[in-house]
Order: structure tokens, then sequence, then C-alpha cells
């Protein structure tokens, strides 16, 4: 007798960004594969209002990954994937974002493609993007950033050694991804490789959910101001002059957030 799979052959891995939270920010051919997904496997930093479009038919995975907490190690979550797959399952990979900017894509990609499965790639709108369209804070400017970086604050071997000099580079933008929890030593680092500390900058919570709130200031004085307003993750680090551009945007939320 033949299995389902066997029946209906190999399914396929759909890599999909769900991006900053705001369902309304889904792509299209994302909020249809959701709509028909067989399974869902997820992270944390997707919003809670996107995994409410998962039909109730699809069987659902929770793989989020949070500072020492991680629901499912990435190995793991590479097998579960290919285990549903090969059940003849077209599976929805739904990731925070982009699946390719931060997001671990290229290693479940890779997985995927390694046991001879099909994988395909749904871009979404990544968080830095999204944070800049609500607090008004664009990310280039003709006058102030020629030059936009992104990076991340938390390595696979939890160090924070990044390429301080080319990030205190002048007159561009530097976005840091996953970083709060050594803010402190990513300000200094910056300081000490030239950037001055009195350059802006903001550090923004849940960016495009109705939790959404932040703060901005100057290097020097970011980590202080985000223990006085008790920030927490998810939240992204923006440094750079376009920061003081804020039209009152992300103070506004800061203040119906705590209202």
């Amino acid at each position: 007798m033949k299995t389902q799979a066997t029946q209906r052959g190999p399914g396929k891995v759909f890599l999909v960004g769900a991006g900053p939270g705001d369902p309304d920010l889904l792509t299209v051919k994302a909020m249809r594969l959701i709509a028909n997904a067989e399974a869902v496997v997820y992270d944390h930093l997707v919003g809670d209002a996107v995994i409410a479009l998962i039909p109730p038919s699809a069987r659902r995975v929770y793989a989020g990954k949070e500072a020492g907490n991680h629901a499912l190690p990435q190995h793991e979550i590479n097998k579960v994937l290919v285990d549903l797959a090969n059940e003849g399952l077209e599976v929805v990979r739904l990731k925070g974002g982009d699946p390719f900017i931060f997001g671990r894509g290229g290693e479940e990609m890779a997985a995927v493609l390694g046991a001879g499965l099909e994988c395909e790639i749904v871009p979404g709108i990544t968080a830095a993007a999204g944070a800049a369209s609500c607090t008004g804070i664009p990310l280039t400017h003709r006058e102030h950033a020629q030059t936009l970086v992104f990076a991340t604050g938390h390595l696979k071997d939890d160090t924070v050694d990044l390429d301080w000099t080319a990030l205190a580079r002048p007159r561009q933008t530097v976005v840091i991804y996953m970083g709060l929890g050594a803010l402190d030593i990513i300000c200094e680092r910056l300081i000490a490789h030239g950037l001055p500390a009195h350059t802006p900058a903001a550090v923004i919570h849940a960016a495009t959910t109705p939790a959404q709130c932040g703060v901005s200031s100057t290097l020097a004085r970011l980590p202080e101001a985000v223990r006085a307003a008790r920030l927490r993750t998810p939240a992204l680090i923006m440094i750079g002059d376009v920061v003081a551009l804020d039209p009152g945007m992300l103070l506004s939320q800061a203040l119906h957030a705590t209202a």
C-alpha cells in the first residue's frame, strides 16, 4: 500500500518573509501561501496578527528563538522542514522580516535543497524598513547618509566582535538587529573607533505593531535612555544623523504606548 507521501510525491518548502509584524505589510504572495498552507513553521518574531491568518487545518510548529531560550535548535528546525516536506506537504516557513536578512534563511534553504527537495524564497519587508516607515526616520538621505549598513549584534558564538571601524564611518546609517543585550558595548566601541558621542541614535521596539515604542538620544546616552524607558526585545538600534530627522513620530508612538 502506498503512503500519502508516495501518492502525492514530495512536498515543497516556502521560506516566507512575514514582515515586521503588521499583517497589512505582507506581500500578496505571502498572504496566499499562508492561507493555503498545509503546515506552518513559525518564529516568535512573527506578529500575532500574521499568525492569526494561518488556517485551522494547517499543522503548526513553533520554532521561536529568543535570547537563551530556543524552542528548537536550528538543526532541528532544518529537520522539521525536511520531514514535513517528505510527508508530501506544502510547508510555509514563516520568518519575521525577510528570510535572508539575519533570518538564517540561507541555512534552511541549504538543508532543504540538500535533502533533494524544492525550496522557494518569498521576500518580506525587513524590520529596518518597517521601523523607518513608522518613525519617519529615513534610512538614507542625500545630505546625511549615502550608505546604509545592516549588522547583527548577536553572532553565532555569542560575541559582539563587529567591524567597528566600518560601522563608525561618517555619513552613513547603521541599523543593528538583535543588539539590545549588548547596547552598552556597541555604543562604547563605536565611540572608541571615532563615531562622535553626540551622534543621534535610537532604539525602536516592536516596529509596526500596536506595541511599538522607542527612544532617541545620542550615542553616548542611548543605553541610559533605553534603561529608563525599560525597552525590551525585539528591538532595532538605529545610529546616524538621519535619526535627528524624526518628525516626532517616534516620540508620539512612545507616549501612546506608555499612556
